[in-house]
């Protein structure tokens, strides 16, 4: 039976609105939690889904929704990382299924605890990472695209499916390795553009998806030196693209541009 307990009810706080998971709790909706539970399967469904092809890896624009830079959690405030690139950890590892299947996820997509997602609590969404059950060896590919888990002993919590297909879906949970994967397309994605200064967060937010949302350009907000809130774009290769987008935001009169690697 799975670990990981109820987040995504109806009214919760505004913080746990922007930033939920569909898995792991991050506010009590009452003094009792619900457990969640898997799905009634066959032998011949639980094969299919040990059997289901890794999702293809992809550059994808990051989510407006559930992308920091920070956010808190039952009093503790967590920091999203700007890339995953490179990222390896190891750790243990939970997942959720039926009491989450059809709720919002934090990136606002349904939860569908029959495809290869999961939730972290520091990756960009959505981002590919590779997970390896350490116990047997078994691995797959899957889409990280919530929040979680809040549990300062996992590292990761999955969907049901991907924990059929690691081999653990009946212990609830399993010692792990991540490792994050990059298309090979995004190989020539040298650049981020860096743009504007915002004293308000909501500010930033609401300036990015009005305005860079409909750009087609993975965007997202940080912080700088100044510790002000900016949007930053890409990764963006090099030439024409950079320069072409550089010449639209100047246009935008956001602000002051910088050019960063993503390296």
């Amino acid at each position: 039976m799975a670990k990981s307990w109820t987040l995504c009810f109806g009214l919760l706080a505004i913080s746990a609105a922007l930033f939920g998971c569909a898995g792991p709790s991050i506010v009590p909706i009452s003094k009792g939690q619900i457990q969640d539970s898997a799905p009634a399967l066959t032998s011949t469904e639980l094969t299919r889904l040990a059997n289901l092809p890794d999702p293809r890896v992809e550059s994808l624009p990051y989510s407006a929704m559930g992308n920091g830079p920070t956010y808190e959690v039952w009093g503790k405030q967590y920091q999203v990382m700007s890339s995953g690139r490179g990222y390896r950890q190891t750790g243990g590892a939970s997942w959720y299924g039926v009491k989450f299947h059809g709720r919002l996820t934090s990136s606002r997509e349904p939860f569908d605890m029959y495809q290869l997602t999961a939730a972290h609590r520091s990756l960009p969404i959505p981002c590919f990472a590779r997970v390896t059950n350490l116990a047997n060896g078994r691995s797959t590919v899957v889409r990280i695209n919530d929040r979680g888990p809040f549990h300062s002993e996992r590292i990761i919590d999955l969907s049901f499916a991907a924990a059929v297909k690691l081999g653990f879906h009946d212990q609830g949970t399993a010692q792990v390795s991540i490792e994050v994967l990059e298309a090979n397309s995004a190989a020539g994605l040298s650049h981020l553009i860096a743009v504007g200064a915002f004293i308000d967060q909501a500010q930033a937010q609401e300036v990015m998806e009005q305005l860079l949302a409909p750009l087609g350009v993975a965007a997202r907000v940080t912080r700088n030196a100044q510790m002000r809130y900016q949007l930053e774009l890409g990764p963006i290769s090099a030439g024409a693209e950079l320069e072409r987008l550089t010449a639209l935001l100047t246009t935008m009169d956001l602000g002051d541009i910088t050019i960063l690697s993503a390296q």
